[in-house]
């Protein structure tokens, strides 16, 4: 069973104590929120790279330099 760490800080006394049904089910739900927030960051970063490299394709292929390019988009 998952355990939590309760810290006394006037006592300095440490206790470990199971989880709860309910704990545990919040710390699975926030797991799958995170993974859902986690996926749609990364998928965002791979799309704007994607629209990066396609504009800088376009460029090249209307006769810039990856100098001039550079240029551009700085």
């Amino acid at each position: 069973m998952t355990t939590k760490l309760i810290v006394d800080c006037s006592t300095g006394v440490t206790t470990e104590v199971e989880l709860t049904a309910e704990e545990i089910a919040e710390r699975e739900t926030m797991a799958a929120e995170y993974a859902v927030q986690k996926a749609a960051e990364d998928a965002a970063v791979a799309a704007k790279a994607a629209a990066k490299e396609s504009a800088n394709a376009k460029l090249a292929a209307l006769g810039l330099t990856e100098e001039e390019i550079a240029a551009l988009t700085k």
